[in-house]
């Protein structure tokens, strides 16, 4: 067995040691400005099919239990968190059309969103503010976070589902009517809207959290 290089090593060390997942760019800079993409493929490929495995997750790399074998270590029956249905509505929304303001959310919707709904979704850590719209009143836009990519099995938004596969599964049976008119409008345009916010129009502020 061919002994891996040292780059190899080095970059399994920092992320194992990592206490939460990593981009690429930072694990580069943390290693003196090595390239480590071809690093990261290799360990990727010798952990495939393993007990733990190394995933991507939007732009961060870590370590994770293999999906099969998560029951194992469950040492207590572990309580779902459950989402109330304005909230699933809300975190659909935007996911399939971030980044997005709490109007737009609301015209989607076709009712007024209360602030709570959007507070549980961020306590959550899969929403997050990015920035506010260049438009009067510079209102708050929102959208995902890596966590949400995680809970959620995504490599990225592009992997979110579609519509038709929503119905074909019977997930959208407890939604309100509202949410599949709200992914129906992203239609064959989701794969474009799953790509990282352009910020083109709008004005990255993570200061603006109020």
């Amino acid at each position: 067995m061919t002994r891996p290089d040292d780059l190899v090593r080095a970059v399994e060390a920092a992320l194992f040691a990592a206490e939460e997942p990593i981009s690429a760019d930072a694990l580069s800079q943390h290693l003196g400005g090595a390239e480590v993409k071809d690093a990261l493929a290799q360990l990727q490929a010798h952990y495939s099919g393993r007990g733990i495995e190394l995933v991507q997750r939007g732009k961060l790399w870590h370590f994770q239990t293999a999906a099969d074998l998560a029951h194992l270590l469950r040492r207590e029956r572990e309580e779902p968190r459950r989402l109330s249905r304005a909230a699933t509505e809300v975190l659909a929304i935007v996911a399939y059309h971030e980044p997005v303001s709490r109007a737009e959310i609301e015209a989607i919707r076709g009712v007024q969103t209360a602030k709570g709904t959007l507070d549980v979704l961020m306590e959550a850590g899969w929403v997050r503010i990015v920035g506010r719209r260049e438009v009067p009143g510079r209102p708050v836009i929102f959208a995902t976070t890596p966590e949400f990519l995680t809970h959620f099995g995504l490599s990225s938004r592009r992997d979110l589902p579609g519509i038709d596969e929503l119905r074909a599964a019977g997930l959208l049976d407890p939604v309100e009517d509202a949410l599949a008119a709200a992914m129906e409008t992203a239609g064959e345009g989701a794969g474009e809207a799953a790509a990282e916010p352009s910020g083109e129009s709008d004005e990255v502020d993570e200061d603006s959290a109020d």
